[in-house]
């Protein structure tokens, strides 16, 4: 998705709209080709668009079982006086990291999902096409959203839909509220200050919207905003009728809203409800509260049309659901009131949520030389009993055929409090896999475990017949036409490697791999964790261009993926102790040795006194290579200047938070690359710690995130961990506990963090269960050895119909190293960063064969490449940042890693 910066000016002209069809008495069957806004134009589509082929797709296999079952057949729409059985939605996404949360509030309120599409998916002929000849939507609502609506590029559709659908129910979310002021002649100008990722209290005239929902101040009422844009409030025409405003001239952080949440009476608004020409406006006895409030919602006179500025979906938002109910009452009174022969022409045969033009990419993502089914049931696949994955062996064999499937057998042995008896992970790993510069080798390792962070190492190396490596390297960026295509080795037990050329990517490439695999799942049912061989590497953050972004500005040094096939590991339970061996193989071969050789080298293992074992011998090393600390790719006053640009693309509402990075490099030349990374997990242990050694592609990667991006279980619940807001530890108790407490109420660090955690409950709302998102801790204060974090955790059911990588791809990079809404803030973060974040920002883990994953965010991490260690840092840039402030926090997330390696050298 490309964007167009609009005009920065503080006050945004509302344009002559030309080649639309008229307001009143016209036939809206009959549009006309481009819509211009100032003098810009945009072609709607040359072509008449052909229905024939591009009818709606049923697809009863992409909503939830218990809906599917409800609402098969045609929509039971009764004669007039019975209300609708389930509301369906056009829900307009304008490309933004929110469009989700809705999805699934209107999921749950509606009884039905909606239909997602972009802002530029159809044109105006399908939008009439769908509305009012298939009479398929009983309303629409328009997302949130980057830009302005005065920027076509922003808004798409969305003008034309508000203009002419005049006579179905329009809600608009924050850029969807700018949008209906704007198309009826009111200004839209900057806030007088951004408010993105904070709260405040709402006042409301009692209008149906706010239906049940408290108003004023200390009324409960207390909503999140994320916009620094809005509709001036002296411009609106006679037809809008402002609803809502703030009750307060000053926004509040979370922590605020929280403790202040005391109900009182209502209080007095600042808009008076006094007529004026059939509107209400403001009250003239104060201009200075007039300028200090803030419009937050308007409805059309006439027409049932709302707008809102605030999110409503926000999981900090108060009443937010009840507004989505009052919205389905409102649209079923509107076509109770309608014509009885206008309602019960409006059936259409709604098997389930439709499948649009581009809608629904994310799971149907069949390649171009095969279609897909559509049989009787609405099922774009046909099922077959398998013995372990029903359906999903024949959706490979329909998809790609050439694949071979694994029949997999996995043995296991348990050793119960082993770990302590022969001096823990550190030493299990350096016996087992130490030898040889622990060349090919990996360790997932959960070094720090207070508070149950985490709880199983896992740790292998060179396996068995089933071991291989991958590698994949992104095409040229210069080839737009290969935008996530490239070239693919793989490596096997033997030595030989293949070549091959990815055109549909490399999570393709993982997706039909995992798909192919066929087991029993008695065979580690008994097991207390979710990795049982598999996949195990990195994504790189390149990997962006393959979910849903345009292309990567920079190229990355180190390979884009890695991962080996691991047959053969060891597992360290550190809550018991407990050490598991684990080796996997086809059901075909004979039972290899390994794990009765591994049993006895762990039996004849000895610790030392202290339990640490030897520590491993440092390379020689020229000192040349050794004088002089970290430099960073950009200095000082660049890390700061770029800031400044991050806050100007805030200002102007291109974005709500933007995650600015950059490298510290140096050259280290041959060094023992394992001792370097015990010394690390011993001086920053993490929950979320990794070591990789890519032997053939002279990368090693020492890791000590403490944040998990994402991890599937056996149970099919999804689990994020962002964290945004973080501050060095004290020096003394009483400083710690000062700094920590610092950053519990710090208000930027609680917008940082709420405004990815909206985002996270939005990747995950793609792939869940519609109510299932939720958020069991937000903003806690987790405490490590060098610093503090403040920590939200966001959970999710993952729906039947979608994969592991459907997943992975949902919300790939995490956010909380991109901002929001992510898609246009990785843009932009492209337009500003010098170099690429290669392997930094991306994601370290597994997928097991039988599709649980674990993924971590790489960050507090070296990767040593081709003699240079880099260390990535950054942090997110919101409207309340200050430049230098922003410095020193990137240069804090560097210190701990960077000393290690000094200290090392």
């Amino acid at each position: 998705m490309k964007f167009t910066l609009c005009s920065s000016s503080s006050e945004l002209r509302y344009p002559v709209v030309e080649g639309l069809p008229g307001r009143t008495n016209k036939n809206i069957l009959e549009p006309e080709p481009s819509v211009k806004v100032d003098n810009f134009v945009k072609k709607v589509n040359a072509q008449a668009s052909n229905h024939e082929t591009r009818k709606l797709v049923m697809s009863s296999n992409l909503m939830p079982q218990h809906i599917q079952e409800s609402h098969v057949g045609k929509k039971q729409l009764e004669a007039p006086g019975r209300k609708l059985e389930f509301v369906r939605t056009l829900l307009i996404d304008n490309y933004d990291s929110y469009t989700y949360n809705i999805y699934q509030e209107l999921s749950v309120i509606n009884g039905l999902p909606p239909v997602v599409v972009r802002n530029d998916d159809l044109t105006w002929k399908d939008v009439c096409h769908y509305l009012y000849e298939e009479n398929a939507f009983d309303n629409i609502v328009i997302s949130p959203g980057p830009g302005s609506p005065t920027c076509p590029a922003d808004i798409g559709i969305c003008l034309q839909v508000l203009l002419d659908c005049w006579n179905v129910p329009i809600l608009g979310v924050c850029l969807g509220h700018q949008a209906l002021g704007y198309v009826h002649g009111a200004k839209v100008v900057h806030a007088s200050e951004p408010v993105h990722g904070r709260l405040s209290e709402i006042e409301h005239n009692g209008c149906v919207l706010f239906n049940d929902i408290p108003s004023g101040h200390n009324s409960g009422f207390k909503v999140v905003r994320y916009h620094s844009l809005v509709i001036d409030a002296e411009s609106l025409p006679d037809e809008l009728i402002p609803i809502a405003w703030t009750s307060s001239v000053n926004a509040l952080s979370f922590i605020e809203t929280k403790e202040s949440d005391v109900a009182s009476k209502f209080a007095d608004g600042s808009f008076s409800r006094k007529p004026k020409n059939g509107s209400y406006s403001p009250s003239s006895h104060s201009g200075k509260v007039q300028s200090e409030r803030v419009l937050m919602g308007i409805m059309h006179s006439s027409r049932p049309h709302y707008g809102v500025q605030f999110h409503p979906e926000s999981v900090a938002t108060c009443h937010g659901r009840q507004i989505f109910k009052n919205f389905r009452k409102i649209t079923e009174d509107y076509w109770l009131r309608s014509r009885a022969s206008f309602i019960n022409a409006r059936n259409f045969p709604f098997n389930a949520r439709m499948q649009m033009p581009h809608v629904g990419r994310l799971l149907t993502d069949v390649p171009k030389h095969r279609q897909p089914l559509n049989n009787a049931d609405g099922q774009l696949y046909n099922n077959v009993n398998n013995k372990s994955f029903s359906g999903m062996v024949d959706m490979v064999n329909l998809l790609h055929p050439s694949i071979t499937i694994k029949d997999l057998r996995l043995k296991w042995k348990k050793f119960k409090h082993l770990a302590g008896q022969v001096g823990g992970a550190r030493n299990i790993f350096c016996e087992l896999f130490g030898q040889d510069k622990a060349e090919n080798t990996f360790w997932l390792d959960s070094s720090s475990i207070e508070k149950r962070r985490a709880r199983f190492s896992f740790m292998g190396g060179k396996g068995g017949a089933l071991w291989k490596q991958v590698t994949f390297k992104l095409s040229d960026k210069s080839d737009m036409a290969l935008k996530g295509s490239g070239l693919l080795s793989v490596q096997d037990a033997q030595g030989s490697i293949k070549f091959s050329f990815l055109e549909e990517g490399f999570l393709d490439f993982l997706k039909k791999e995992l798909l192919s695999f066929c087991y029993d799942e008695k065979d580690y049912e008994e097991l207390p964790f979710d990795f049982h061989g598999g996949y195990i590497g990195y994504l790189g953050y390149n990997l962006k261009v393959e979910c849903g972004v345009d292309s990567n500005h920079h190229r990355s040094k180190t390979p884009d993926a890695c991962f080996f096939f691991a047959d053969n590991l060891v597992v360290v339970d550190h809550r018991n102790d407990d050490v598991y061996i684990l080796s996997v193989d086809e059901v075909c071969r004979p039972l290899t040795p390994w794990l009765d050789d591994t049993e006895q080298k762990l039996l004849n293992l000895k610790a030392s006194a202290t339990g640490e074992g030897k520590k491993p011998t440092l390379l020689a090393l020229q000192s040349s290579l050794c004088q002089g600390s970290f430099l960073a790719d950009k200095s000082r006053e660049a890390y700061i200047e770029d800031v400044d640009k991050c806050l100007e693309y805030i200002k102007d509402g291109e974005s709500y938070e933007l995650c600015l990075t950059t490298q510290m490099r140096k050259r280290i030349g041959d060094i023992d690359s394992l001792g370097l990374y015990l010394h690390l997990r011993e001086k920053n242990p993490a929950p979320y710690a990794a070591w990789l050694n890519f032997s053939d592609e002279d990368l090693s990667i020492c890791c000590s995130s403490p944040e998990r991006f994402l991890q599937l279980d056996r149970n099919g619940v999804l689990e994020a961990k962002p964290i945004k807001g973080t501050v060095a530890r004290g020096a003394t108790p009483e400083e710690d506990e000062q700094r920590k407490l610092q950053l519990q109420y710090s208000e930027k660090d609680q917008a940082e963090n709420l405004m990815i955690v909206d985002l996270l409950r939005n990747d995950l709302g793609r792939v869940c269960e519609p109510g299932s998102v939720h958020v069991p801790r937000l903003m806690d204060v987790e405490s490590y050895a060098t610093v503090h974090t403040m920590v939200s955790t966001i959970r999710g059911q993952k729906r039947s119909d979608v994969t592991a990588i459907d997943c992975v791809r949902a919300a790939f990079p995490g956010g909380s190293m991109t901002g929001a809404p992510k898609l246009r803030s990785m843009e932009l973060l492209d337009s500003i960063e010098t170099s690429s974040r290669g392997i930094y920002s991306g994601s370290i883990g597994f997928f097991s064969y039988n599709q649980t994953f674990d993924l971590n965010i790489v960050i507090r991490t070296v990767v040593i490449h081709e003699g240079e260690a880099s260390i990535g840092a950054g942090g997110a840039i919101v409207a309340l940042s200050n430049p230098e402030d922003e410095y020193e926090e990137m240069v804090l997330k560097t210190r701990a890693p960077a000393k290690a390696v000094l200290e090392f050298l």
